[in-house]
């Protein structure tokens, strides 16, 4: 499933290439993907695309009025650009016509992945936006211990969980707390201050690493240009499990965490 990092890389390349773009048509929509009562379709058409932005793991086109579709990518979900009135790809569910020629394609094998147009009030009221929690980039340590060290659950179930920190996957919690030594079991309050300090360090510089890299590119996931990312050549234990440990030797582990297979280093990580 893309995670921040894929999303973020997206939102990035698609921004130059949409913002002040208008829609001329929708010449495809599959039924199963818009959500919501409004039909998008009719909606969008003739409308200007003001910017490209990401909150979470979710993708958003902004359009005047106040305004927004949001894309929810899921386990499959490619969003990119392609010349108007060519034949589409295999599992293209949406296709928004630009005024330059070009066509905004939303791809997904597994047909998980959502979009819909939201007003501001609707946006506020849908559940999943409205309960997200802190973006990790930018996040100071105050609101970091605050959302982790009262909490009893194991800090990589806490790190999955979009309510306490947005954006965060299986991917970039294994890296980051591998890179904090914490045992992705250890409970959240029973992290010392410092070890907050250093996981939060830990868990930014992964994301940035993991930007500037493109993504991690393991199945499905390509950017906007159709490029892989680079960032999965270092991995340090995510996928690893029972290889040794790029830093001690020692043989990776694995477990289950908040039903996600979870590798880290015994000795590494004995926090």
């Amino acid at each position: 499933m893309p995670e921040l990092p894929e999303v973020e890389t997206i939102a990035r390349g698609l921004q130059p290439l949409l913002t002040g773009r208008t829609v001329t048509g929708v010449p495809h929509i599959a039924t199963h993907l818009a959500k919501g009562n409004r039909d998008l379709a009719q909606e969008v058409i003739g409308r200007t695309i003001r910017g490209v932005f990401r909150r979470g793991k979710l993708l958003f086109l902004d359009f005047p009025d106040q305004d927004v579709m949001a894309f929810h990518l899921r386990m499959t979900g490619r969003l990119g650009l392609m010349p108007s009135g060519l034949p589409s790809a295999l599992h293209v569910h949406l296709l928004l016509d630009l005024d330059d020629g070009t066509s905004l394609y939303f791809q997904d094998q597994r047909k998980f992945g959502t979009c819909g147009l939201f007003a501001d009030e609707e946006l506020k009221r849908w559940p999943f936006y409205r309960n997200l929690g802190p973006e990790p980039l930018g996040l100071n340590l105050e609101i970091f211990t605050r959302q982790i060290s009262g909490k009893k659950g194991r800090i990589k179930a806490l790190l999955l969980d979009q309510r306490v920190i947005a954006g965060i996957g299986n991917i970039y919690a294994d890296e980051s707390l591998f890179r904090a030594g914490i045992n992705p079991a250890t409970p959240g309050n029973r992290i010392a201050p410092e070890r907050l300090a250093g996981l939060l360090a830990s868990l930014q510089s992964v994301l940035e690493e993991a930007i500037a890299a493109g993504g991690s590119s393991i199945r499905d996931y390509r950017t906007a240009a159709g490029l892989v990312g680079t960032f999965q050549n270092t991995f340090q234990v995510y996928g690893r499990g029972g290889l040794p440990c790029k830093q001690c030797g020692t043989s990776l582990q694995t477990t289950k965490v908040a039903g996600r297979t979870t590798c880290f280093c015994p000795r590494c990580q004995m926090i």
